[in-house]
């Protein structure tokens, strides 16, 4: 079992990119997609693996954060692309994950940059292989250099 499935805040944050992912593929508003997730599913399994509790006020900060600033998100992971890429053409669970490593890394100095990287890295290990993963390192890694010039 990785290491993304067994404390809270690193339930939260898988959980904060189904619940995104969920928003986007159906439209959900913010209260609803929150509410939905509260009632059912944060804590529950996935794939038959139980997952420890979310920590429910982390997740809610990531879910409304990311959508709060969505705008300013988007763009601190477009400009970091590789030429010709768009956000259009990035996988819709790995748009997600970036996002909320960005809003991670823009709101919550609280959490250390390696400590946000490194989260959401184990967060990508749960949809994607090494390949994927690795370009969430090099990108979120990136846009730190942009966001926590002090660090």
């Amino acid at each position: 079992m990785s290491n993304t499935r067994s404390q809270p805040r690193s339930a939260a944050r898988l959980a904060a990119v189904q619940a995104l992912y969920q928003k986007d593929m159906e439209g959900l508003g913010i209260a609803r997609l929150l509410r939905e997730f509260h009632e059912h599913r944060l804590g529950e399994a996935i794939e038959e693996e139980p997952i420890a509790e979310a920590e429910p006020d982390f997740f809610d900060d990531v879910v409304t954060g990311v959508d709060a600033r969505r705008d300013e998100i988007d763009i601190l992971i477009g400009v970091r692309l590789a030429d010709g890429w768009k956000l259009e053409r990035l996988d819709k669970t790995m748009l997600q994950v970036l996002r909320c490593g960005t809003y991670e890394l823009l709101a919550r100095a609280d959490v250390p940059t390696g400590a946000i990287v490194n989260e959401y890295v184990d967060v990508a290990h749960a949809f994607f292989d090494e390949k994927d993963a690795k370009f969430v390192n090099g990108l979120l890694d990136a846009i730190s250099k942009d966001v926590r010039k002090g660090e």
